[in-house]
């Protein structure tokens, strides 16, 4: 009779501790979306030096976090935003090889994001502006049928922290995140 009492509090705790609600997300998660959008590796950028053919062109923003370009050579990008890519381009094209150069800096692609546990395809998949989780779950053909439905557990790198958090799926996400989709224990 003792051990049928253990099991059934055991039981109504796992049950529980299924339903529990998603954690608070961390306020640094959150304000990331005040923030502009910073470029790094995966990014492809459009930029046009006016008057200049040769010079406008797409470039990739390559694994260390540069782009290389003509006159230029390899520039550093990462951890920028497209308007700081500008002006440093100005300024370098300035400082020798155009007397007044005026460049526009566009992002081309995105990063792409990630999505892994218990949806039908996991994978890598392009990103949109203005996705939500939700959203890329139906990119990834949609729920298992033993998925959470009702959140999902984002990863994101801030300059060089990594957060995690647990969100609704209305939470919108940005390139280069990681969604996980857990499995429900009933």
């Amino acid at each position: 009779m003792r051990s049928f009492r253990s099991f059934t509090v055991l039981a109504v705790v796992a049950t529980l501790a299924g339903c529990a609600g998603p954690r608070a997300v961390p306020p640094q998660l959150a304000a990331a979306f005040d923030e502009p959008y910073v470029l790094a590796s995966g990014d492809k950028l459009r930029v046009n030096v006016f008057g200049q053919q040769n010079l406008s062109n797409s470039y990739a923003v390559e694994p260390d976090g540069s782009i290389a370009m003509p006159l230029v050579g390899r520039y550093k990008v990462d951890g920028k935003t497209s308007d700081q890519v500008r002006a440093g381009l100005e300024a370098k094209l300035k400082s020798g090889f155009l007397r007044d150069p005026n460049v526009s800096v566009e992002i081309e692609s995105y990063r792409p994001f990630f999505i892994l546990g218990e949806v039908t395809t996991a994978g890598q998949y392009p990103y949109v502006a203005g996705m939500t989780a939700q959203n890329a779950v139906a990119i990834a053909s949609g729920f298992t049928p033993r998925a959470t439905r009702d959140r999902v557990e984002i990863t994101r790198r801030l300059s060089d922290r990594v957060y995690k958090a647990e969100v609704p799926l209305t939470y919108p996400i940005r390139p280069g995140d990681t969604i996980t989709v857990q499995e429900r224990w009933f």
